[in-house]
């Protein structure tokens, strides 16, 4: 009995510790790949946060008036940015969402450098982004220029780094305008191009701006003269105008995709810069020996309103969220610079 009881004890024990020692070498057996593998989704998750360019955080700016082109941080260069294209008196959200196109845009400008910028990525005009150096920008806003700057500042420091991507790839058409008709454009129906982030929207509420209506009125041999010398094939006459123009269709926003006058069948992007009304979307009166234009909204139409960003800052809504309103399934990323 007492051998058997030895026995049982003997055994009691070796069982023991087997239950404490097994279970480190069953851990220690487990495939040597197992928590890399999770480091590996780590690194991958962080880096699907990121959008890589190459280069440092330096762009180069072509100064038209100075006819030469200087090395300017991005993110003050963005500032300056922001200073030009949307009032200082915006809501700071609004800023923000500024600060995040124009960086996106300058950052797409690496790959596809501006064709009049002489050696630089972008020029500092309108058919890039308008800057207006800091000094410059503050003297023209009077007594004001100190506190408009700090509140620019704040809504591009706030955002540093951040932008726009698609399908984890950077925007690279990060279209915005001033004034919409209530309701955003397709790209492809103002540019011919299907861009799957540049998409109508509903932009309320920017009645209050002041360029949401607008009138144009040109003497019909004037507009005659013009038309014919900006499109051959009109072959325009002042007899009988009503009947040699056409509206041959309109975008689901408003704005004309296409208008016969005469012989020639113009885009209505075309066609408002020809003769410079404020947008696409108009109609229009023959009346005595004038052609009156009215139209809704200021600008392409395409992207971002501004003023309906400023709209929806003033409503309480964040940046992130007007981005996302207005540029159809984008996420927000954080430029990573491998110089």
């Amino acid at each position: 009995m007492k051998k058997d009881f030895q026995s049982a004890a003997i055994l009691s024990a070796i069982i023991l510790i087997f239950m404490i020692i097994a279970p480190s070498f069953i851990i220690k057996a487990l495939p040597a790949n197992d928590t890399s593998e999770k480091d590996d989704e780590k690194v991958e998750s962080e880096e699907n946060n990121y959008i890589n360019l190459s280069g440092t955080d330096t762009i180069k700016v072509y100064i038209t008036k100075e006819d030469k082109v200087v090395d300017i941080k991005i993110e003050e260069y963005v500032k300056s940015v922001v200073s030009g294209e949307m009032p200082a008196s915006f809501g700071i959200e609004a800023l923000k969402a500024q600060a995040v196109a124009a960086r996106t845009y300058v950052a797409a400008k690496r790959g596809r450098p501006c064709d009049i910028a002489k050696g630089g990525d972008v020029c500092d005009t309108t058919h890039c982004q308008v800057y207006i150096g800091k000094e410059e920008k503050i003297a023209k806003w009077d007594g004001a220029g100190q506190e408009n700057w700090d509140k620019i500042s704040k809504a591009v420091d706030e955002t540093k780094g951040i932008v726009l991507s698609y399908d984890k790839e950077l925007v690279q058409y990060p279209q915005f305008f001033s004034t919409s008709s209530g309701k955003t454009e397709n790209s492809r129906d103002v540019f011919s191009g299907d861009i799957p982030y540049l998409v109508s929207t509903e932009s309320t509420g920017e009645e209050v701006a002041p360029r949401f209506k607008g009138e144009l009125s040109l003497n019909i041999s004037d507009f005659v003269e013009k038309i014919n010398s900006k499109f051959q094939d009109a072959k325009l006459t002042v007899n009988n105008l009503s009947e040699q123009i056409e509206i041959v269709s309109r975008s689901d926003a408003g704005g004309i995709k296409e208008i016969k006058i005469g012989g020639a069948t113009i885009r209505g992007l075309d066609f408002r810069l020809a003769i410079g009304l404020n947008s696409t979307n108009f109609q229009y009166t023959i009346s005595n020996n004038e052609i009156i234009f009215e139209s809704k909204g200021y600008g392409h139409g395409v992207g971002m309103s501004q003023w309906g960003a400023n709209i929806m800052s003033k409503n309480g809504s964040e940046y992130n969220s007007i981005l996302k309103h207005y540029y159809t399934g984008v996420e927000l990323k954080e430029i990573k610079f491998n110089e």
